[in-house]
Protein backbone atom coordinates (compact mmCIF):
# COMPACT_ATOMS: atom_id res chain seq x y z
CA UNK A 1 0.00 0.00 0.00
CA UNK A 2 3.02 2.67 0.91
CA UNK A 3 4.81 1.95 -2.13
CA UNK A 4 1.58 1.96 -4.30
CA UNK A 5 1.07 5.64 -2.74
CA UNK A 6 4.66 6.48 -3.40
CA UNK A 7 4.13 5.53 -6.81
CA UNK A 8 1.19 8.23 -7.21
CA UNK A 9 2.92 10.67 -5.58
CA UNK A 10 5.64 10.54 -7.91
CA UNK A 11 3.65 10.78 -11.13
CA UNK A 12 1.61 13.46 -9.47
CA UNK A 13 4.86 15.33 -8.85
CA UNK A 14 5.52 14.94 -12.64
CA UNK A 15 1.91 15.53 -13.90
CA UNK A 16 2.47 18.68 -11.65
CA UNK A 17 5.64 19.40 -13.46
CA UNK A 18 4.87 19.18 -16.80
CA UNK A 19 1.15 21.05 -16.62
CA UNK A 20 2.91 23.94 -14.79
CA UNK A 21 5.88 23.87 -17.70
CA UNK A 22 3.00 23.79 -20.24
CA UNK A 23 1.21 27.13 -18.32
CA UNK A 24 4.45 29.03 -18.00
CA UNK A 25 5.14 28.46 -21.63
CA UNK A 26 1.36 29.72 -22.57
CA UNK A 27 1.91 32.83 -20.34
CA UNK A 28 5.38 33.28 -22.07
CA UNK A 29 3.79 32.97 -25.49
CA UNK A 30 1.05 35.45 -24.55
CA UNK A 31 3.57 37.59 -23.24
CA UNK A 32 5.75 37.60 -26.44
CA UNK A 33 2.67 38.24 -28.54
CA UNK A 34 2.20 41.50 -26.43
CA UNK A 35 5.19 43.31 -26.72
CA UNK A 36 5.09 42.21 -30.62
CA UNK A 37 2.02 44.39 -30.68
CA UNK A 38 3.57 46.76 -28.74
CA UNK A 39 6.60 46.92 -31.13
CA UNK A 40 4.30 46.99 -33.90
CA UNK A 41 2.26 50.04 -32.27
CA UNK A 42 5.51 52.19 -31.80
CA UNK A 43 6.61 52.07 -34.76
CA UNK A 44 3.60 53.08 -36.24
CA UNK A 45 3.60 55.63 -34.09
CA UNK A 46 7.27 57.06 -34.88
CA UNK A 47 6.26 56.29 -38.54
CA UNK A 48 2.95 58.98 -37.92
CA UNK A 49 5.08 61.48 -36.22
CA UNK A 50 7.43 61.38 -38.51
CA UNK A 51 5.33 61.85 -41.50
CA UNK A 52 3.55 65.15 -39.36
CA UNK A 53 7.29 66.30 -38.47
CA UNK A 54 7.86 66.53 -42.66
CA UNK A 55 4.52 68.06 -43.25
CA UNK A 56 4.92 70.78 -40.68
CA UNK A 57 8.95 71.75 -41.91
CA UNK A 58 7.44 71.76 -45.49
CA UNK A 59 4.68 73.79 -44.77
CA UNK A 60 6.90 76.25 -42.59
CA UNK A 61 9.38 76.75 -45.82
CA UNK A 62 6.52 77.38 -47.37
CA UNK A 63 5.61 80.35 -45.47
CA UNK A 64 9.08 81.28 -44.83
CA UNK A 65 9.17 81.59 -49.29
CA UNK A 66 5.68 83.42 -49.32
CA UNK A 67 6.98 85.91 -46.29
CA UNK A 68 10.51 86.32 -48.04
CA UNK A 69 8.57 87.02 -51.14
CA UNK A 70 6.17 89.70 -49.44
CA UNK A 71 9.23 91.10 -48.24
CA UNK A 72 10.62 92.56 -51.56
Amino acid sequence: MASLLGIFARLGGIAALILLVVTLLSQLITLVGFLLVAVKVAIVVIFVAVVILILLAILRDRSRRRREADNF
